[in-house]
């Protein structure tokens, strides 16, 4: 049972009436609402005076929060919690925001990594918020591998898969790394790991690299473990491939505090505590509504997420697709689009992986 059941519980008719109305009118307007606005709203069923009672009540048991001297009310983040955990009511999804859904995820080119990003894109038009996507790690036989040198101090790893994606990850090589000890990484790990898989790699070139370390430069030897890792999870954000956010002008635009706005991007871009998060989003089936400090990566900017996990053709979780915005968010509209993206970003996964009707394309 969540914390908010018994409280739920223990609030009459007349309460819950007052409240789910407050709470609505807020996620609408984004103002403090006031006693005499609900009379109306609720054809004056109860007076002013008789809600402004009940309105105090509510504050007591920590619902509702009074942010200026005016009458006015808004829900705290434990109000918020109730209201989408017993008052919530979610409707099915707009015909023509499914069409362009449809569109987006249905329509994007053979790349799962285009794919995604595309539903990033479409997400955050819909809503008007920041999308987050969690990719799955490539579990694709490997192609080639490249490293290109960028600086002194950076270089890309290049990783081609047999379903042809294409992606790249920046990493700090060895120090005085030359273009040829560059050149023997490489042919060593398209050597060591064509047809096999990132799942695979660790574990096999590191008993490569132990039998043949004689006949590999040293520097070379040192970039292949250093770029490995740029792929295989070794940085902060541990399993997870790649994040993609889309959209965060539209957290920018209504934001009160941009200095913790911008700490959040910040984390983003770190990969902070985004394991976790997925971890979390997977647990139960379905979509997940994090509120203000409920998860720590957005406790400072006091924002939501609305986050839904979605699976592989094995059923088995492999990313994550949501929606980051204030805590005002139309949680009713905004729960139906992630949950139908994300399921429908996971039956676009399975087939790239597999094909239409199950056939395997690799």
């Amino acid at each position: 049972m969540n914390e908010t059941a018994p409280i739920l519980a223990d609030m009459n008719a007349r309460a819950r009436d007052v409240f789910r109305q407050l709470v609505e009118t807020y996620l609408e307007t984004g103002d403090p609402v006031g006693s005499r606005t609900l009379s109306r709203q609720m054809g004056m069923q109860l007076s002013p005076a008789s809600i402004r009672n009940v309105m105090q009540d509510l504050e007591a048991l920590g619902m509702l929060d009074s942010p200026h001297a005016s009458a006015g009310r808004v829900p705290t983040h434990l109000g918020l919690r109730m209201f989408v955990d017993g008052l919530l009511e979610i409707g099915d999804i707009d015909e023509a925001e499914r069409g362009v859904i449809d569109q987006a995820v249905g329509g994007a080119s053979a790349s799962v990594a285009d794919m995604l990003d595309e539903a990033g894109a479409m997400l955050s038009g819909l809503s008007q918020c920041a999308s987050l996507v969690i990719a799955p790690k490539a579990e694709a036989p490997i192609r080639h591998i490249e490293f290109v040198s960028i600086a002194a101090d950076r270089a890309l790893a290049v990783l081609v898969t047999q379903d042809g994606d294409v992606e790249n990850r920046l990493f700090a090589p060895p120090p005085g790394m030359t273009p040829s000890a560059m050149r023997e990484a490489a042919n060593f790990l398209n050597a060591t790991l064509q047809g096999r898989t990132l799942t695979d790699a660790g574990a096999v070139v590191a008993s490569e690299i132990a039998r043949r370390r004689a006949e590999l430069d040293a520097l070379a030897a040192d970039l292949v473990e250093q770029g490995l890792a740029a792929w295989s999870g070794e940085q902060p954000g541990g399993g997870i491939d790649r994040l993609i956010v889309r959209g965060r002008a539209n957290l920018l635009d209504g934001a009160q505090d941009l200095d913790r706005m911008r700490q959040l991007f910040d984390d983003l871009e770190r990969k902070r505590d985004l394991a976790q998060l997925l971890d979390l989003a997977s647990d139960g089936e379905g979509v997940r509504i994090f509120i203000g400090a409920e998860n720590k990566l957005f406790s400072l900017s006091g924002s939501s997420l609305v986050i839904s996990p979605y699976m592989n053709a094995e059923r088995k979780l492999v990313g994550a697709i949501g929606v980051i915005g204030p805590t005002r968010l139309n949680y009713g509209r905004i729960v139906p689009i992630v949950d139908y993206t994300a399921r429908l970003v996971g039956r676009m996964v399975a087939e790239r992986k597999t094909g239409p009707g199950g056939r395997n394309t690799r």
